[in-house]
Order: structure tokens, then sequence, then C-alpha cells
């Protein structure tokens, strides 16, 4: 059997994503072995195969058959795509021992939906680099024309902010459910709902198990987990809740050492995305709570968990603050990605002040993001990102409200207004 040539999309298809450019600057820079990470569906290995001559498709039989019988293959001499690497771990350590003795810059490309290593695999550490992709930004998804860029907020050079758009409501809510994976997101509305139920049903059939290394016995009870988990998006919820959540009517609540399995079995695979609490290395804020924030890592799952509609939505407004906030930090993670950046959440103990996203420089000096579902921001809005700036001085570049408004611009206080459509990378 021949190894097969990756199946590229034409080139007009092919929509360059915001970690491409992280991808050419590692590949000119001298990195021989690139992993590539992140869920399913979110676009790896069509990224990959537009660097390579050369595929192989792991989730195959066959070709696992192929590289079991003879891993050194893959050491061609031509650029490589190992996808889904993980069902054959040893093509890992080859990677790293041809790297070893002098691989050229870009020669291997590796694409993994689940995070945890097998056992018997090195770390790769200082060979191989890890790179984490996540679904399409809205950026990515050419809805607008950004006049804001999260990078020069960041340097402290985006003084002026300006820009309008004719992104409303109705195109948000129909953006968080549309899904940021991107052969998804073209199917038809009703071709995209069966899509999305069969990712997750794939989730709970296959992939969970092969983490796992076991049999799923109660494949009910971890679907409701990951709808306590989507139900709980952009909150603090307990674990206690969330257990409630997807165990209610049953008399015994399991422990918590039989469920965290599932969640760090969900989060290996890139479908639970938590944001950490913010923990600065000078600390002068008094009490800082350490709970992450629940997020899956698309909002249409979100909204396939929890079995919503557009309609419903825009007319009562359940959840659409939640899915707001999670939309946005589906696009504020790779622009600060892009940027060297890291993104958490602030919150004190009893929740008196609370941001919902703090983007930090290397530095440790950080721009500070609410989110408001709303086309104007008062005061009120505001309060806790002028806390902030008392609390932080110097070290607060600046700060944002991202909304749902037509306009960007700065307020007296200085506060920046940013359209979700305006902000970019």
């Amino acid at each position: 059997m021949r190894p097969m040539r990756p199946v590229q999309p034409p080139p007009e298809m092919y929509v360059r994503r915001i970690v491409d450019d992280e991808i050419d600057r590692l590949v000119r820079g001298g990195s021989a072995a690139i992993a590539i990470e992140g869920a399913k569906a979110v676009g790896k290995t069509a990224t990959g195969s537009q660097r390579v001559r050369i595929a192989y498709l792991l989730e195959q039989s066959v070709t696992r058959q192929l590289l079991q019988a003879d891993p050194s293959r893959i050491n061609s001499g031509e650029p490589v795509l190992i996808d889904e690497w993980q069902h054959l771990p040893e093509t890992w350590d080859v990677v790293r021992r041809v790297v070893d003795v002098g691989a050229v810059p870009g020669q291997f490309f590796l694409t993994g939906s689940a995070s945890a290593l097998h056992p018997g695999t090195h770390s790769g550490a200082g060979r191989i680099v890890s790179v984490r992709m996540r679904p399409m930004s809205l950026y990515e998804r050419g809805v607008g024309a950004p006049t804001v860029s999260l990078a020069a907020l960041l340097e402290g050079t985006q003084h002026s902010v300006r820009g309008e758009t004719d992104f409303k409501l109705e195109h948000y809510v129909s953006e968080m459910f549309a899904s940021g994976f991107p052969a998804i997101r073209r199917l038809s509305e009703s071709v995209r709902r069966a899509h999305l139920d069969g990712y997750i049903q794939r989730i709970i059939d296959r992939d969970f198990p092969d983490t796992m290394g076991r049999r799923v016995r109660n494949p009910g009870a971890l679907r409701r987990w990951i709808t306590a988990y989507a139900a709980a998006t952009s909150t603090v919820t307990s674990y206690e809740r969330i257990r409630d959540a997807a165990t209610s009517g049953e008399g015994n609540k399991p422990s918590k050492t039989t469920t965290q399995p599932y969640r760090d079995t969900l989060e290996a695979l890139y479908v639970l995305d938590p944001l950490g609490a913010w923990s600065p290395t000078r600390n002068r804020i008094a009490e800082l709570a350490s709970a992450p924030k629940h997020h899956l890592v698309d909002t249409a799952l979100v909204t396939t968990l929890l079995g919503l509609d557009i309609e419903r939505v825009l007319a009562d407004g359940s959840h659409l603050g939640q899915l707001f906030e999670s939309l946005v930090l589906m696009c504020v993670r790779p622009y600060a990605q892009a940027a060297e950046a890291t993104v958490r959440h602030l919150r004190t103990h009893g929740g008196e002040h609370e941001i919902d996203m703090i983007i930090q420089r290397r530095d440790g000096k950080v721009v500070a993001l609410e989110t408001k579902l709303s086309a104007s921001v008062s005061d009120t809005d505001v309060k806790h990102l002028l806390w902030l700036r008392k609390q932080l001085g110097e070290r607060l570049i600046d700060a944002v409200v991202v909304n749902t408004g037509v306009h960007a611009y700065r307020r007296t206080d200085g506060i920046a207004v940013i359209p979700a459509a305006l902000l970019g990378p």
C-alpha cells in the first residue's frame, strides 16, 4: 500500500486560519515537527494538508496496520502529515527520534484530538511543538471586517477605536447555532443539526471509550453529564450542582472520584474547554477565586445538547447572555494565542467583582474584557473594569466591553466599546 496523498480542498475553498500564521512562523524558525491539537472537526487535517505531500490517516485500520509493520516509512524525506496520531502512539516516538538526528523544518505535522499521551509515549518536549486549534472565530467566518485589533490593544497602540457594523443581535444568535467547525457550518440548517447530534453521539460511542480505554457502561449518563456542562456555560457552577443536574432522579449520587474521569476525559478530547481563573504573579487583589468557568469548545454543541432553537432563544432570552459570552471567548482565544497572550477570567470570592476575560501578555500586563448582550453600554456595565483599573494601575493596558452594538468607540472614561464583529486579531 502506498501512503496517500493528502486530500486538499481547492485553494479557493480553504479558508486560511489564524493559526496558519503561527505554524508558518514555527517552520521558518526551524521547527521540524508540529503537533496541531484540538477537537475533532476544527479543521486540523485541512490545515496540515496544506503543507505536505504525503498523509497517513490513522483512523483507517489499514493505514495503522501499514505503519505498525514499518513505522520508519513516515521518514520519507518529504513533508508528512500523521493524522490522529494517538491511534498509533508509536508514530510520535518515531518522529521524536527522527527530529533528534536532524529532520528538516516542516518535515512532520501531527494532528490529534486527544491530549492524554499514551503511557509509553515520550512527551516530545523540545522536539515536537504543540499548537492549539479551536473552531473558527467570527473573523475567520468572514462575517465582517474587523476595525479593532486585539494585538494592538495588548500593545497599547489601539488608541483610536472606530468602526461600524450592520451585524445585529439576530446575526450573533445565528452564529451561535451555525458552529465554528468548518465543514459543519457549510451545511443547511437541518443537516447541520443532524451532524452536530452525530458529533455528540460519536464522542459517547467511540471517542470517549477510546480515550478511557474501556467501554462506557451507561451512554445515557455520559450524555447527561455533557448536557449539564452545556447548561453551565459561562458560569462557575460547582461540581455538586453539575452532578445533581446530571443525575437528577437518582437516589445515590456518585462520588467525585467516580465521576472525575468523565470531566478529565471530556477535557482531554477538547470537548470541554474551561476558562481558568486569573492568578497574577504580583497579586494586589485580595481573595481571588480559583474556580474555572465552564465552556464547551463550540456554542453550537451547547445549543444542540440543550435542544434550543433560534426562535426560542430570541423570544425568551434563554441562555442568550451565556452563549454570547462563550461566542466572544471563541473569538478571543485564537486572537490572544496569535499575540502570545493567555486568557483567564477574574472573580473574587462571593462574586463582588467579576470580569469575563483577562488577557495577559508575557510581561504580566493585561487587557480586561467584559461582554454585554446589548447595543448600549451604561456606567453600571463598566464598574468592574473601573475597579480593576484602580487595583492594577499601569499593569492594566486597556479595558474593553464587547457588545452587540453598531459602533466601536471610546467612552469618556477611556473604556473601549467594541461590537464583537469588529474585534479581530
